[in-house]
């Protein structure tokens, strides 16, 4: 379904139908930004609602908070119950951001602990953004963080049909490139595990349903669509798009590229540092982007790889990081729910992380284009 259809008992009342008549006509009028007031319990979110049926496109709905994030889902997605409407928010239970505190020579190495369940969430709305037109994503402020390039995403993704001819270890080799990985004891999201001519595939974005592909020879005899917990068997598929199973990937090549691209600028920075007389800064810049650099040529992924987001997706200096929005097309709208805090939070975000950056570069911990590696 391409369309979306809002189904409520409620009906525009008051100063609603003028509110939705005005926001409509301005938005076909290409008028660049409108602002919706209204007291609390006043059909804001409704007339929201009505707004993006009549006008038919993909749209984003930024809240300055997980919780506001979370009232906003449930409530669009009782009004929109046959479309597409998903969760992106933050997927960390616990973020420690790397930094260097000078006057006390203290360095703070990166932490964090990811939660399973909204990442399924989060590769769930670019999944849907891809497939489908019909997409409401509700986000907090974690969709102008840098989230990989949506050519690559896409790019990548393993489409599977019956009777296409393909051999298993092929699908197996594009499975492990987009970060699969392959289990044959515990089958969980991101992962698949084979028998014989039979290869599972558990999606990424999914956590209900999984996929079984059998073989006959060197084609696809037939793709099954089944419960991963019970083994119920929903049905078969004419089609399956798998999609990687991290945001952040791209091809061999080019992470190969980057590397090459990443080895001149520390040579930039370490003849600075030794020109500037900060011997301790050029040795401490060497040695780890070395590191870096061997683990990302051998295993193409290395600790902190965001850093070098610049590289791996072939921005120039300066330009913004791929986020969330470059995975909807031209014509999307963006609602600000609250935004005499959201717009204020966005801005603190950005110099907040250039402060703390522009310290582990001027120290020696991170390359200049780590500052690149930024919110919108």
């Amino acid at each position: 379904m391409d369309k979306f259809v809002l189904k409520s008992e409620y009906h525009a009342t008051g100063d609603q139908p003028e509110a939705i008549k005005k926001l409509v006509e301005g938005l076909n009028d290409g008028l660049r930004e409108q602002t919706l007031l209204g007291v609390t319990g006043s059909g804001k979110t409704f007339t929201m609602a009505r707004v993006i049926e009549e006008v038919q496109r993909p749209t984003l709905v930024m809240a300055p908070n997980k919780t506001l994030a979370g009232q906003l889902y449930s409530e669009l997605k009782h009004f929109f119950p046959d479309n597409a409407v998903e969760y992106f928010i933050s997927y960390y239970d616990y973020y420690q951001p790397e930094a260097y505190v000078p006057h006390t020579d203290t360095y703070i190495e990166k932490d964090s602990s990811i939660n399973d369940e909204i990442d399924k969430l989060r590769h769930s709305a670019t999944a849907s953004l891809l497939e489908r037109k019909d997409v409401i994503i509700v986000a907090s402020v974690s969709c102008i963080y840098g989230l990989g390039s949506p050519e690559d995403y896409y790019a990548l993704a393993v489409s599977l049909r019956p009777q296409m001819e393909i051999s298993r270890d092929q699908v197996l080799k594009k499975l492990v490139d987009i970060q699969y990985e392959r289990n044959e004891t515990t089958f969980f999201r991101g992962n698949f595990r084979v028998r014989g001519d039979v290869v599972e595939i558990f999606p990424a974005s999914n956590s209900d349903h999984a996929l079984r592909v059998e073989f006959f020879g060197d084609e696809i005899d037939r793709i099954v669509e089944f419960n991963p917990m019970t083994g119920e068997v929903f049905g078969r598929r004419v089609h399956a798009m798998i999609f990687p199973a991290s945001h952040f990937v791209t091809t061999r090549e080019r992470m190969l590229e980057a590397a090459g691209e990443i080895e001149l600028e520390l040579q930039q920075q370490v003849d600075r540092f030794n020109n500037e007389g900060k011997l301790l800064e050029a040795q401490r810049i060497a040695q780890r982007t070395r590191y870096d650099l061997e683990m990302i040529r051998e295993v193409g992924y290395c600790k902190g790889i965001e850093n070098y987001s610049r590289y791996i997706t072939g921005r120039a200096p300066g330009e913004p990081p791929y986020t969330l929005m470059d995975f909807f097309p031209k014509d999307m709208l963006l609602f600000m729910d609250e935004s005499h805090i959201s717009v204020s939070q966005v801005r603190g975000m950005y110099a907040g992380d250039r402060s703390r950056k522009q310290n582990l570069v001027d120290y020696g911990f991170r390359l200049p284009s780590a500052l690149d590696n930024r919110p919108l």
